[in-house]
């Protein structure tokens, strides 16, 4: 199930077109009003499974205020008022002022997971992303019904209170709602498993939730796009353009103003529209009108997704060819542990249902102790060491510990001098975070050939 799942996240700059018109021939050849009752239920698919992933606690980490002012300064003083004009211009008839207040939705509501994932693929500053994430969010989910009041007020009756409940229904109670399942599984199943296998499967959710939205607001508006089949380009056109400024704009601060990381950081975090929480909003503010609105929000989504993708293959050529590669970006946070008085089939057990290499072993104050692996094992085995030995009285590797900052280059050097192949890596304040292997290096270095 998940890799279908994965498939739809994966493609979804052709699956959400799909969607489009599949909901457009159902709501043509069928009475889509029953469909209404889904928006709340689809709306939740989609916001909640996004909230769980967020790291809120990165919004209080030192550093990097420069870009983070800066950011929000793109994303809350200049592009509402640029997709505030391009919607003047171009549905300045009163037919079309619904459509201009997606726009606005869609320009007033920043960054999203996208913005993270993004900056990763082009080697940025993956830790000002994630702040500008949550920040983004957070700013744009309270200035949302301010701007779009003013901006908008008086062309379209905007109910104010009624859309600070919404929001607050859509995107605060699913992001307290998220923080506590995030918080839940990892006191469950540790941080590890959190990274590995869980957090990886609520964007999936996530995706079902979009595409049912994109579903359900094509099928309302069916019979109104299929009179006026050139609504689609004359919206794509204004979409093309507020992304277009949005770049370029975004591009030239990023480069004149900050470092490599920084500046991709900068990008993504002003250009990724949280298009999500805009049709949510949309969807369960507006009523009948929602669909109009959800109209060109769904194309910005083919439009952000191709163009974030061909965004990274020019990072280079604009912002310089990538540092060498640090500690931090090559494995995920988290870290498979047992404490020394944990057995050797407790070891045998979690090396296996993990698919891992390498334990780290604890004192009983939480201390790393020494590194465990599955060669270990076979040695054990070889010596007939019995399954209930603990691991405070086998041998363990020695724990060579290297900052999250440390260059590959330098971890690779030290595994050759120290003949040690699996080093832990610690953060700001020498916590230890996760185990580098020669494995997770060599994978690495494959993915970059």
């Amino acid at each position: 199930m998940w890799n279908k799942i994965s498939f739809l996240q994966k493609y979804l700059v052709y699956n959400i077109p799909a969607m489009m018109l599949l909901g457009i021939i159902f709501g043509y050849f069928q009475d889509p009003k029953f469909l209404k009752v889904t928006i709340m239920p689809l709306t939740f698919l989609m916001v909640y499974p996004m909230m769980v992933n967020l790291q809120i606690k990165k919004v209080f980490s030192k550093g990097d205020s420069k870009v983070q002012i800066i950011t929000q300064l793109i994303n809350f003083g200049i592009i509402p008022f640029v997709a505030f004009g391009i919607g003047k211009v171009f549905f300045a008839q009163e037919q079309f002022k619904f459509v201009a207040l997606g726009l606005l939705l869609a320009s007033l509501l920043p960054t999203s997971g996208m913005t993270i994932s993004w900056t990763g693929f082009a080697r940025g500053n993956i830790n000002a992303a994630i702040k500008m994430t949550v920040i983004g969010l957070v700013a744009g989910s309270l200035a949302t019904p301010l701007y779009a009041k003013w901006l908008m007020g008086e062309v379209v009756e905007i109910p104010l209170v009624s859309v600070f409940k919404q929001i607050a229904l859509i995107v605060f109670l699913p992001m307290v709602a998220g923080y506590a399942t995030q918080r839940f599984i990892i006191w469950k199943y540790g941080q590890a498993k959190y990274q590995k296998d869980i957090k990886k499967k609520f964007p999936m959710l996530s995706t079902i939730g979009v595409l049912g939205i994109v579903f359900v607001a094509m099928a309302l508006k069916a019979k109104t796009i299929v009179s006026e089949p050139a609504m689609l380009l004359k919206l794509l056109v204004p979409l093309l353009l507020l992304y277009g400024i949005n770049y370029l704009l975004s591009t030239i601060v990023g480069k004149l103003m900050f470092n490599r990381g920084d500046g991709i950081a900068l990008v993504y975090g002003t250009v990724m529209r949280n298009l999500s929480i805009a049709l949510a909003i949309a969807m369960t503010v507006f009523g009948k009108e929602g669909s109009e609105i959800a109209l060109i929000i769904a194309l910005a989504y083919i439009i952000q997704v191709q163009s974030a993708a061909w965004y990274v293959k020019f990072t280079d050529k604009i912002f310089g060819p990538a540092e060498p590669a640090e500690a931090f970006d090559i494995k995920e946070q988290g870290i498979f542990a047992l404490h020394s008085n944990a057995t050797l089939l407790s070891a045998i057990k979690l090396l296996d249902e993990e698919h891992i290499h390498a334990i780290v072993v604890l004192s009983s104050e939480d201390q790393p102790l020494g590194i465990f692996t599955a060669e270990s094992v076979i040695n054990l085995l070889a010596d007939s060491v019995a399954m209930d030995t603990k691991l405070s009285e086998v041998p363990l590797l020695p724990v060579v510990n290297v900052r999250y900052d440390t260059s590959v280059s330098d971890i690779i050097q030290n595994m050759k001098r120290n003949h040690e192949y699996k080093v832990l890596v610690t953060d700001k304040e020498g916590k230890p975070t996760r185990i580098l292997t020669e494995m997770d290096i060599l994978h690495e270095l494959k993915s970059k050939l």
